[in-house]
C-alpha cells in the first residue's frame, strides 16, 4: 500500500522518469560525438549525426584531373575524360564510387543549373558533360590547361566513417595539432597525481581512525574546513613556493599541487570509511601482537579498497579534466608539456572550422576518464556512503 513501510512510493514514476531524462541528456552528447569522431567534414557539416547512418544529399566542389603535356584529339577536338570522385581521390578508382549525382553546374550561384549527363558550355570553345556517376568529358577546341575545370555538384552518398580522424590526430607524426604527445602529457601528469594522494592519504586517514594521539579532534577538523577553502586562493602563494625552491613549472610541481589540493577530500572519504570498519579485528590483530603499520598493511588496506577506488576515480577525473592547475604549474612556451584540455582549447581558436578534428580529440580525452569509471564504478556508491550509516 502506498504511505506504508515496505510499500511503493505513488511519485516512484516522477523518480524513474527524472533518472531517464539524466541519462539521456548525458548519453546523447556522448553519443553525438562518438559517431562525429568517424565522420569526415563534408558529413558533419551537411547533416547531424543523428542522420549518419542514412543517404545523405551533399553540395560539393570538384575538379577534373589536372590537363596533362598530351591531350588527345577526338572529332577534332581536345578531349579530356575520367571520374570527378577519382579524380579528388573520393575513390580509388569507377567501380568504387558509390555516390551519385543528382544535379550540377559550373558556378556557385547555379550549382544545379544541369542535370545528369547534360552538355555545360564553359565558353572559347569549351564543353563538358558530366555524368550520374562522376564520369566526365572536358572537351575544347585548344590545348586545356591549368588546374582542371571547377564543377560544383549535389550528389546522395551513402553512410561513410573512416579511422582517419583517429590516425591524424593520435599517430600522425606530422600532426599539427599534437593531440597524441598531449596524450602522453596528460597520463604522465594524472596517473602519479591520482596514485601519490591516496599513498598519502591512507597513512593519515588510519591515523585520524584508529590512533589516539593529542590533537586528533583538531587535525580532524582542519581537514574538515580545507575541503571548503577554494583552490584559487593558494595558487599564487604555492607558485611563488615552487620557484623559490626550484621546481618552478615542471611535472614535479604540478603532481605535488594536485596532491595537496586533493589531499582533504582523500583523508575526509578514507576517514570515515576506515572508522566504521570492524573494530574486533583490529583489537584482534593487536592481540596477537600485530603492530600498527602490519593491521594497515594486512587489514586495512584489503578492506578498505571500495573507498580508495572511490576517491581514485574522483582524483582521477579531476585531473585529467584539469585546466587551471596544468596552465599554473606545468605548461610554459615551449609547449612540450602540454595536456589534452590545453590542446583542445587551443584547436577551438586555432582550428574551429575543423570539427571532425575537434570531435575526435574531444571523444579521445572522455575516453580514458569513462573507461576507468565504468571500470571502478561498483566501488563508488560503497565508498561514498561509508561511514553515512551505522
Amino acid at each position: 500500500m502506498d504511505g506504508m513501510a515496505g510499500g511503493k512510493s505513488s511519485l516512484s514514476w516522477v523518480v524513474n522518469i527524472s533518472v531517464v531524462l539524466l541519462v539521456a541528456l548525458w548519453l546523447f552528447p556522448t553519443a553525438g560525438l562518438f559517431i562525429s569522431s568517424f565522420r569526415t567534414a563534408d558529413q558533419i557539416s551537411t547533416s547531424g549525426w543523428w542522420a549518419s547512418m542514412f543517404p545523405q544529399e551533399q553540395n560539393q566542389t570538384l575538379r577534373t584531373a589536372r590537363p596533362g603535356d598530351d591531350i588527345p584529339q577526338v572529332n577534332g577536338l581536345y578531349q579530356i575524360d575520367g571520374n570527378l570522385f577519382v579524380a579528388e581521390g573520393q575513390a580509388a578508382d569507377i567501380d568504387a564510387v558509390e555516390a551519385e549525382i543528382s544535379a550540377w553546374g559550373t558556378g556557385s550561384l547555379n550549382i544545379d543549373e544541369f542535370a545528369p549527363g547534360d552538355t555545360a558550355p564553359l565558353g572559347e570553345g569549351e564543353e563538358i558533360t558530366v555524368q550520374a556517376n562522376g564520369d566526365y568529358v572536358w572537351t575544347s577546341v585548344e590545348p586545356q590547361s591549368g588546374r582542371g575545370q571547377r564543377v560544383f555538384t549535389t550528389a546522395v552518398t551513402p553512410p561513410e566513417f573512416t579511422l582517419d580522424n583517429y590516425r591524424n590526430v593520435l599517430f600522425d607524426p606530422n600532426n599539427r595539432e599534437g593531440m597524441g604527445k598531449a596524450f602522453f602529457n596528460t597520463l604522465t601528469v594524472t596517473i602519479p597525481a591520482t596514485i601519490i594522494p591516496i599513498l598519502i592519504a591512507a597513512f593519515a586517514a588510519y591515523a585520524l581512525a584508529w590512533m589516539d594521539f593529542p590533537g586528533r579532534a583538531l587535525l580532524i577538523a582542519a581537514v574538515v574546513g580545507l575541503l571548503v577553502v577554494p583552490l584559487q586562493l593558494a595558487l599564487i602563494p604555492l607558485l611563488r613556493l615552487h620557484n623559490e625552491i626550484g621546481i618552478g613549472k615542471g611535472y614535479l610541481g604540478v603532481w605535488l599541487a594536485h596532491t595537496g589540493f586533493g589531499l582533504p577530500l582523500a583523508i575526509y572519504l578514507l576517514r570515515n570509511y576506515m572508522v566504521g570498519l570492524p573494530r574486533d579485528i583490529i583489537e584482534n590483530a593487536r592481540v596477537d601482537g600485530a603492530t600498527d603499520f602490519q593491521i594497515f598493511i594486512k587489514i586495512i588496506l584489503p578492506l578498505s579498497y571500495p573507498a580508495l577506488a572511490s576517491f581514485a576515480i574522483f582524483q582521477f577525473l579531476w585531473t585529467w579534466n584539469d585546466l587551471l592547475v596544468a596552465l599554473v604549474f606545468l605548461i610554459d612556451s615551449s609547449g612540450d608539456t602540454t595536456v589534452m584540455t590545453k590542446q583542445i582549447v587551443e584547436l577551438l581558436g586555432t582550428r574551429g572550422g575543423n570539427w571532425e578534428i575537434l570531435a575526435t580529440s574531444a571523444f579521445v580525452s572522455i575516453a580514458v576518464p569513462l573507461l576507468v569509471f565504468f571500470s571502478l564504478q561498483r566501488f563508488l556508491v560503497r565508498g561514498l556512503l561509508a561511514g553515512s550509516v551505522k
